[in-house]
């Protein structure tokens, strides 16, 4: 972007608008047993070692299985990026209980330098829709109690699916209220992380050195190896992300800065190959590096385009829209719509449509870093030209096209768009990070029409956690231009039902047969360690309709 438990005690999902009272009880035990341990990792001193101070984390869960990851410090002298420190043999296990009494699966991995002392276990043989509980070893020294869930049998009629959803998490910009409120809640599946889980620049650049709330490590803007670890590792010391971690299992795709700003397949706005090296070097040690520390399944293509399934209820298709685009192209020279573009590449694009084709699930969720609903900007003030400009990627001039959206990339928003409406694809809801707003959109088959053209599908757009939305360029109250600029790009775009350019926070994503829920959650301060949340707004799509609408309260 440019800038500019036991299953027996799951919640009744028996209905739509079942009530989950149940929820607010478990989430104070959950944060009792996990968090006081996680805390206390992330401030201890690594001359105790072996030690686990970067936390455990899950992700990917399969009907039958759980990715489960940690970082080992062996010694004192093996700090992330060092390339330094010995070969450690790592014991795990899972078990069905917190106590370790019913102990479901064993194994061992070597931790090494090589990976920067991170372990992965591929965790297989588990019950489907089912909670567990892990935890790493080395010797007589235990990493903290980690909880997980597996995704329902593939066949199963699920009668519900909850997702935490987030992106943009700056760490200079902020603290992470948004994950710590999360990991309080006992009533998710997954969290998804939709992209922008760390940031690439130097101390003081983004924001100004003026406004930055705590400085992290490396100093300077990251472009090798070490960096990248340095930086991932950085981030896994805050407690609340850790926390966010070790409550629930992760599903995290990435955008342009775990890389640099505006990445595309042959570079990035932020990297210039005279000063800082080839770009293929730049992106393959970026990549090594969120392999290591992400509870991602690596894949041999170096790519995180991939399906998970949740039972016969929702079928989550997640987008690589980085390593296979076209160049950005200049505004106002017609190339966004060359059919010779692509931000998906050829390969992936086929996939989906495939995937969206060949889907049996009720829901078609497509995890997408940035916007696919066009955005035009009509007789937005001048004044508030500028800023909107800078979140989304628009010359100082605003023509109404963002490049390094969908909107840069017409034709294979078009090719998609079609393949929905003539294989009458229906329910398909794509959930987006990237531009520090919230959204509810209908994503329409023509927008200069709409709403006489047909939604092909909907769009929930979740804010950033930290990250500079229009208030914070500006630096003024919320509210004091956001109404006016809101106003003016809603009456541009009928597809665009809510827009918020105020808010740090989150998102909840509620699945049943009957419709998709996303309730909006908003924090207080983002530069506040204990920053409180409220619920802000809800927008649902019933099934079959394409089409959002607002719900005056959250699913409880």
């Amino acid at each position: 972007m440019t800038h500019h438990i036991p299953s027996d005690a799951r919640p009744d999902r028996s209905g739509p608008h079942a009530p989950r009272r149940r929820t607010v009880v478990k989430a104070a035990a959950v944060g009792a047993v996990l968090a006081a341990p996680l805390v206390s990792a992330a401030t201890a001193h690594a001359a105790e070692t072996p030690a686990f101070l970067h936390g455990v984390a899950s992700g990917d869960p399969l009907p039958d299985g759980i990715l489960l990851w940690t970082r080992v410090t062996p010694d004192a002298g093996a700090a992330p990026g060092s390339g330094r420190g010995p070969d450690v043999q790592v014991s795990w296990e899972i078990a069905q209980d917190k106590e370790f009494r019913t102990v479901v699966g064993r194994g061992t991995a070597t931790a090494s330098a090589a990976g920067d002392h991170t372990v992965k276990a591929d965790v297989r043989g588990l019950a489907p829709a089912s909670t567990y509980y892990y935890r790493f070893a080395v010797g007589d020294t235990r990493s903290p109690v980690g909880r997980t869930r597996t995704a329902p049998a593939a066949d199963a009629a699920t009668p519900g699916v909850r997702f935490g959803v987030v992106s943009c998490a700056n760490w200079e910009a902020g603290y992470f209220s948004p994950y710590r409120h999360l990991a309080a809640r006992a009533d998710l599946d997954a969290v998804l992380h939709l992209g922008d889980y760390i940031y690439e620049y130097a101390t003081g650049s983004y924001p100004a050195a003026k406004y930055v709330v705590r400085q992290h490590e490396p100093r300077h803007e990251i472009l090798t190896l070490a960096d990248y670890r340095v930086r991932h590792a950085t981030y896994k010391t805050d407690a609340d992300l850790q926390n966010l971690h070790a409550v629930h299992p992760v599903i995290a795709i990435w955008d342009d800065h775990e890389f640099a700003n505006d990445a595309w397949s042959g570079g990035a706005e932020n990297h210039s190959p005279d000063t800082e090296g080839a770009w293929a070097d730049r992106v393959a040690a970026a990549k090594q590096a969120y392999f290591e520390w992400m509870p991602v399944r690596t894949s041999t293509e170096g790519t995180v385009y991939r399906r998970l399934r949740f039972g016969r209820l929702a079928d989550l298709h997640l987008l690589d829209l980085r390593s296979f685009r076209s160049q950005q192209a200049s505004i106002g020279s017609g190339a966004v719509d060359d059919p010779e573009r692509t931000i998906t590449g050829r390969a992936q694009l086929d996939w989906l449509k495939s995937g969206l084709a060949g889907s049996d699930a009720a829901w078609k969720l497509v995890g997408t870093s940035v916007m696919i609903s066009p955005v035009a900007f009509g007789s937005v003030p001048a004044d508030l030209l500028a800023p909107l400009a800078k979140l989304l990627g628009l010359p100082q001039e605003g023509l109404a096209v963002n490049v390094d959206q969908w909107d840069g990339y017409t034709d294979d928003r078009k090719e998609l768009i079609t393949h929905l409406r003539d294989r009458s694809i229906t329910n398909t809801v794509f959930l987006t990070g990237d531009i520090h707003m919230a959204w509810a959109n209908d994503v329409p088959v023509k927008a200069a029409t709409y709403p006489l053209s047909a939604s092909a599908a909907t769009e929930f757009v979740v804010t950033s956690v930290t990250s500079d939305n229009i208030d914070d360029i500006l630096h003024v109250a919320p509210q004091t231009v956001s109404l006016v600029a809101a106003a003016a790009v809603k009456a541009a775009n009928r597809h665009v039902k809510w827009v918020d350019m105020d808010s740090h926070g989150y998102g909840v994503l509620d699945v049943t047969p009957e419709r998709s829920q996303m309730d909006y959650y908003a924090v207080s301060d983002r530069t506040k360690r204990d920053a409180t949340a409220k619920w802000t707004r809800s927008y649902r799509t019933l099934s079959g309709t394409q089409k959002v609408e607002r719900v005056n309260s959250p699913v409880l």
